[in-house]
């Protein structure tokens, strides 16, 4: 794993090359789980307690329940999961020197015989399906889904951000804020979005403490693809977020980079701390501002600014 931890560090720092030296780079670190969608505050009932009455906490649970079975549908059917669910890898590309790059058009996935032991062997083809799994993603689901599939999806993630008063689309509308500011152009693989025109660049990552496959999915299937690309999402089911904010900021070793932690739970906020990264917690209750729709680029030039100095960290998305 040692080896593998600069997985995307030349890739990626070639968006930045062409930067002048006193562009800045803003990092967000994002966790998923109660922060950019809700799913075990609608299985719990945990969100719709939280408006004291005035949520049907029977319906979220439904809502909840019928997300579960369309993100463990998509992990079996599409994206390998029954076959690699006991090998998590912390992102998509750790085995990627397992990869011999083979084309995969023809590749007959069920009949190669990927089992235990885990050697080298089945670490290559355990690579090939991550690759693969790439490829996936980078289509969007609209490549897997029939139309009838597509209007089922549409209807559920509107009924779902009806009922979280538009959490969903509103935390999905705050990350195009953070990354797409400016109009920049869209670049290609695992770049961040760059714009060498403005003073600032800006990327989205996400961490979270689920399995990575199942964290891919929920990305396709909240509409968060286009935004945070296969690359940039990190499991931390095993190394923990710590390890893994230590490789963003490896990853992203650059002059006038920033960081900042948007999450829920305890473990980013001591791993942000550790780091000296801010740290803005996401909470459930109405009126916070620490929440969606609520939370702003000027909420999170403040925790910006606390950490390093003031400067237009937000005020150049403004």
């Amino acid at each position: 794993m040692e080896d593998s931890k600069n997985h995307s560090s030349e890739e990626t720092t070639k968006g930045f090359a062409k930067s002048t030296k006193d562009q800045k780079l803003n990092v967000y670190v994002w966790d998923m789980d109660e922060t950019i969608i809700l799913l075990k505050s609608l299985l719990n009932g945990t969100y719709a307690e939280a408006f004291c009455g005035s949520k049907d906490i029977k319906r979220g649970e439904e809502l909840g329940k019928i997300w579960e079975k369309q993100i463990l549908d998509l992990c079996d059917h599409h994206f390998f999961y029954e076959q690699i669910e006991n090998y998590n890898q912390p992102f998509i590309d750790a085995l990627s020197e397992y990869d011999d790059g083979r084309d995969l058009s023809d590749y007959d996935f069920d009949q190669d015989g990927f089992d235990p032991p885990y050697d080298d062997g089945n670490k290559r083809k355990l690579a090939f399906r991550q690759r693969a799994i790439a490829n996936k993603y980078k289509e969007g689901l609209q490549n897997i889904f029939d139309e009838q599939k597509m209007k089922f999806w549409e209807e559920l993630y509107e009924m779902t951000d009806v009922y979280t008063d538009r959490w969903f689309s509103s935390a999905r509308a705050f990350l195009e804020e953070c990354a797409f500011s400016d109009e920049p152009p869209l670049v290609s693989a695992d770049r961040a979005r760059n714009s060498t025109s403005r003073s600032s660049q800006h990327v989205n990552i996400l961490v979270t403490s689920g399995s990575l496959i199942p964290s891919l999915v929920k990305c396709l299937l909240f509409r968060l693809d286009h935004l945070i690309t296969p690359g940039n999402v990190y499991s931390s089911w095993e190394v923990g977020k710590l390890q893994c904010f230590k490789w963003i900021k490896e990853r992203f070793n650059k002059t006038n980079v920033r960081f900042c932690v948007i999450g829920d739970g305890w473990e980013e906020c001591e791993a942000a701390q550790s780091l000296k990264w801010p740290f803005v917690k996401i909470e459930l209750q109405p009126g916070s501002p620490h929440r969606f729709p609520g939370l702003s680029l000027k909420t999170l030039g403040f925790y910006f600014s606390v950490i390093y100095g003031n400067s237009d960290s937000s005020s150049d998305e403004e």
